[in-house]
């Protein structure tokens, strides 16, 4: 079967507002492979599909995030079972932290966890994030943490997971990774976005060996009020319709 009739079959299956979902969610996939920020076939956006229903979309277990499309996307309960017929499979286990956080969230509909490697150095330092750049005063304003407890396979580890969030959009999973959530996928890919430049800024001030200049707290407060006004509380919605036609230079596949 060709992939525009398995397209075809798949959107004929599901509401526009799914469809438009899957298309977004795909696009995400393929944005963090653009940037380099994927671990194989490791790691995974999730984003909940709009209805009563808490049901989630997430990639295929063994595909690549620059092979993601919009009927490729695995439709799932807040259990990890697949509800809805596919020729592919996910990783149950890759879907712990995401269920934790779309079931304490009502509003982290998007839910994205990556391994990058600027991310992971910044999570095996001991201060965490430091105050040293724009990005990362965006992201302080709303920063959580949360420590190793091996492989993220554990029940028993969501309600610490979730505590440690709490309303906070940007998370630093100590040696591991990062997590940021939003409203849509263009949300939580913004919010990924700041967070992983802003490691990446501090690893390479860091490289250069001099003392650092930290931003004294008042300023970061002020930060903190000035960013909606700075982005007219709608940054990712400015930003996503470009992020699109970048993707559909590239390779408009994602879209099938």
């Amino acid at each position: 079967m060709s992939t525009t009739q398995k397209a075809a079959s798949v959107r004929e299956q599901v509401s526009s507002e799914e469809w438009q979902a899957r298309v977004d969610l795909a696009a995400a996939y393929r944005l963090v492979a653009h940037y380099g920020w994927d671990d194989l076939i490791f790691t995974h956006i999730s984003v909940r599909v709009p209805g009563p229903e808490h049901h989630f979309l997430i990639n295929p277990y063994g595909m690549l995030f620059d092979e993601i499309t919009a009927s490729s996307l695995v439709k799932v309960g807040l259990d990890g079972k697949i509800v809805m017929e596919s020729p592919y499979f996910i990783n149950p286990a890759g879907f712990t932290i995401h269920s934790a956080v779309h079931a304490a969230r009502e509003d982290a509909l998007c839910v994205i966890h990556l391994h990058t490697h600027y991310g992971i150095g910044v999570s095996a330092q001991k201060d965490g994030l430091l105050p040293i750049s724009q990005p990362s005063l965006i992201c302080l304003t709303s920063l959580a943490y949360h420590d190793y407890e091996g492989l993220a396979l554990d029940e028993d580890e969501k309600p610490r997971l979730v505590a440690d969030l709490g309303t906070r959009t940007y998370m630093i999973l100590r040696n591991h990774g990062l997590l940021t959530v939003g409203r849509t996928p263009a949300d939580a890919f913004l919010a990924m976005f700041m967070l992983e430049r802003a490691c990446k800024i501090q690893i390479l001030a860091q490289s250069g060996g001099g003392e650092l200049i930290s931003v004294r707290e008042p300023i970061l407060r002020r930060v903190s009020s000035q960013l909606e006004a700075a982005t007219v509380g709608v940054g990712a919605q400015l930003a996503w319709p470009g992020l699109l036609r970048k993707l559909d230079r590239i390779d408009p596949t994602y879209r099938e």
